[in-house]
């Protein structure tokens, strides 16, 4: 009896429009205040060393020590005396991306025109990205419409917004917060061409010009930034003949115009990314589970982590990541049955087309290949996924669950999402090479060499984009076996140029790792023997982020008064 007042009054004083507007709201806000709130992760400072078109100058730290500004230089972009110098500094950017880097240039390009306008502190270079986010937002807004009505379309901008997993896309400088863009422009574009056509609804020039021109540029956008987006593309075709077989000539010739325009770059740029491109990672298997085994917990954490916990998964134990994937499985099986005996069959087969036909593409595609996409990077080549879940769930609470019921199980889905998202942002602090910049700066005018154990790039760019250029500091980059005899040598050579040695160990130096504890234990020793030789150890931080590659243990040292 208290439960169906208090269900009541909820439905009385609060209907889902109001609360999904509030929820949009508060989506918007967390993604400025948390604009700047992390530091920049590894593949973000690789993403911004790709934007400034001087990839190419980077060059493998060596076995003597280096000024670590020149390392910083990179991360800015090049001084330009006039329009020749420019075209030159984007032909450079082009170039630099077909000697190895796997993805198409439209986000690294787009990125390149922002830093000229904004600069590139951390708020600056994601917020594009949440900029794109937002948009997505609003055309999530106009496909739940389209597909559900306004109340629909307000629920579905709502967990998008809300989503754990988009929410740290939109502040990630990587391409995927505008990859969900454009899978949502393209999809609201088609369907509503496809209503067109059905109804036999003559358009105006204006009108036909503009879906038709939202579809095409937005399959080429997508093409642009991610090569996966080619999966969305099988799905629209789908799609296609699934609502409107009968156009389906039409509707082919919209989806081929989008990917003739992208045809230049694919004939030109992709074959040369392919020649240099590393495939062979996505072979190596990660998991002592027999091959099937293994793409099925892909397939299981690749769901949990888009559309459950989120990021949450770089720091989670792999199997509550599978569980909470068996979970939403259960639930997208739940709400597909109870939709079916709604007779709600067709709105639900294209649902689970945009959901779930993505990712068990992805699935066939890596067992008849024996690769392991779907398991690399914490869900994020499966991004696609996410608008067709999420307009699955919307779907379901629209048109299967009690009116009574509808607004306390929109309020619970989204107070879930509210709770995992905020906790992510509050609870889960990213402030590692922050934390040695303020290590540095308590003598920022001692002579300082930073030991690292790593010598990969994205390590070598983080120290050089938090420590500030004028502060008198050398590099000394080494791979974990090699660190003690460089560092001796170095102190040897010139005994008396540092006043202060900071040796960075990192927890996963990712290059040339040692094998057993034993070998790391046996180096940091010597490391050790040969600081204490001149040095004393003044402070020792315990540094960690998000994932295994923001573990740090720094140990300050300076000089000896004997």
């Amino acid at each position: 009896m208290k439960l169906n007042l208090a269900i009541y009054k909820l439905n009385k004083f609060f209907s889902i429009e109001k609360i999904a507007l509030i929820v949009i709201a508060l989506a918007v806000v967390l993604r400025i205040i948390n604009l700047g709130s992390r530091e920049l992760w590894y593949d973000e400072v690789l993403s911004l060393l790709l934007s400034t078109s001087k990839n190419d100058a980077y060059n493998t730290p060596g076995d003597t020590p280096v000024l670590l500004a020149e390392y910083t230089s990179l991360l800015r972009l090049p001084i330009e005396a006039n329009l020749r110098d420019f075209f030159l500094t984007i032909e450079t950017l082009i170039k630099s991306l077909l000697g190895g880097e796997p993805h198409p240039p439209l986000f690294f390009l787009s990125q390149h025109f922002w830093l000229r306008l904004f600069g590139n502190s951390e708020a600056s270079v994601r917020s594009l990205n949440t900029l794109f986010s937002i948009a997505a937002m609003g055309g999530a807004y106009g496909l739940g419409k389209l597909f559900l009505g306004h109340r629909g379309g307000l629920f579905f901008a709502a967990l998008l917004g809300m989503s754990p997993f988009y929410l740290f896309h939109s502040l990630n400088m990587r391409m995927y917060a505008p990859l969900v863009l454009w899978v949502i422009l393209s999809t609201w574009a088609l369907l509503y061409l496809i209503e067109q056509e059905k109804l036999q609804i003559t358009q105006n020039f204006r009108s036909q010009l503009l879906w038709n021109g939202l579809l095409i540029i937005s399959i080429s956008a997508g093409l642009m930034t991610f090569y996966l987006y080619a999966y969305w593309l099988i799905v629209l075709g789908v799609l296609v003949l699934y609502l409107d077989r009968t156009n389906w000539f039409k509707h082919g010739l919209r989806l081929g115009t989008g990917v003739l325009l992208t045809m230049p770059w694919f004939l030109w740029g992709t074959i040369k990314q392919l020649r240099n491109a590393d495939l062979n990672r996505f072979g190596k298997a990660k998991s002592a589970l027999p091959p099937l085994l293994r793409h099925l917990q892909d397939f299981t954490n690749t769901l949990g982590t888009d559309i459950l916990i989120g990021d949450w998964a770089t720091s989670l134990d792999p199997i509550v990541i599978t569980l909470s994937g068996c979970l939403v499985i259960l639930l997208f099986i739940g709400f597909s049955i109870h939709l079916w005996k709604q007779h709600e069959q067709k709105n639900l087969g294209t649902v689970l087309i945009l959901g779930i036909l993505p990712i068990l593409l992805a699935l066939m595609v890596d067992i008849a290949t024996k690769k392991f996409t779907l398991g690399f990077g914490f869900g994020r080549t499966m991004i696609i996924i996410l608008p067709g879940c999420l307009l699955l769930i919307t779907l379901w609470v629209e048109k299967a669950v009690a009116k009574q019921w509808q607004t306390p199980i929109a309020v619970g889905l989204l107070l879930v999402y509210l709770t995992i998202s905020v906790g992510d942002f509050s609870l889960r602090t990213r402030s590692v090479f922050r934390s040695v910049s303020e290590l540095i700066s308590q003598d920022w005018n001692q002579p300082t060499l930073i030991a690292m154990n790593s010598k990969a790039w994205g390590h070598v760019m983080r120290v050089a984009y938090y420590i500030p250029t004028s502060y008198p500091v050398m590099l000394l980059s080494q791979k974990p076996s090699g660190l003690a005899i460089s560092l001796e040598k170095v102190l040897k050579e010139e005994p008396a140029k540092y006043s202060r040695i900071l040796w960075l160990d990192s927890g996963n130096p990712l290059w040339s790792k040692l094998k057993t504890a034993t070998e790391v234990e046996s180096e940091q020793k010597k490391i050790q023997t040969v600081l204490l030789s001149q040095f004393q150890l003044k402070e020792t931080q315990n540094l960690s982020g998000t994932m295994t590659l923001d573990k740090f243990t720094a140990k300050l040292y300076t000089q000896s008064l004997n």
